[in-house]
């Protein structure tokens, strides 16, 4: 994380929840919150160990494992101060040829789990009037292109929650803000497109760098923010 100035990001000491953190995005993610001495709680269906870090499992689409490790994390650690999102999924098809379970399963894994997080973590941010809540969305739900309808209409839905709870939230002491990636830069995604470029593609430090700075205390009047990245 170099030319980063942990100290204007005061999340020292702060609880941070980043779900969806062994993928491939959470390994740069989640070492980045680490440094800045935040207490960081990793939650994830598959959870790997991470140095410095408590993991926790769950699945995020299961109104009552949210709850649950929620629950577990406040009685715990006493408070949450930022949740990040970075659960979700890809899927390809046009709409002509998208199966209605794959239309579910991606509103499922982008739309419904960032619902049932953020509704788990505010009735304690809003006692305390304080929190961050940060989702992961993706261009495509402003910019759509064709071959991905299920994904990019749940991502978009995704962003109809953030406007919809940043209203809500206005004048609470708590936030709401995205970042929108374009392709984003992993292993995986160079697999699956070997003649694209990944020069062109989102760097996962950079969503790091945008991730923390919204989950800092100094955003306190970014509310319902979409940050474009790549």
């Amino acid at each position: 994380m170099d030319g980063l100035d942990h100290d204007k990001m005061e999340l020292k000491g702060k609880v941070v929840l980043i779900t969806g953190g062994a993928g491939a995005l959470g390994q740069t993610v989640v070492p980045a919150f680490v440094s800045t001495g935040a207490s960081v709680i990793l939650g994830d269906l598959n959870p790997v160990q991470r140095p410095g870090v408590t993991v926790l499992k769950a699945d995020f689409t299961d109104q009552a494992q949210v709850r649950s490790l929620v629950d577990e994390v406040i009685r715990t650690s006493g408070r949450i101060d930022a949740l990040i999102n970075l659960v979700g999924g890809f899927a390809a098809g046009r709409v002509v040829e998208t199966d209605v379970s794959l239309w579910q399963r991606m509103l499922t894994m982008n739309l419904t789990s960032a619902f049932l997080l953020s509704q788990a973590v505010l009735p304690s941010m809003l006692q305390r009037r304080q929190g961050r809540i940060v989702h992961v969305a993706a261009r495509a739900a402003l910019e759509p292109f064709p071959g991905a309808a299920a994904y990019i209409v749940s991502k978009a839905g995704l962003i109809g929650l953030i406007r919809t709870l940043s209203a809500e939230l206005e004048g609470s002491g708590v936030t709401v803000n995205a970042v929108l990636p374009i392709t984003i830069d992993t292993p995986a995604n160079r697999r699956a497109m070997p003649a694209a470029d990944p020069s062109k593609w989102a760097r996962r430090d950079s969503i790091a760098h945008a991730l923390m700075f919204l989950a800092s205390g100094a955003t306190s009047q970014i509310n319902g923010a979409l940050v474009p990245i790549g």
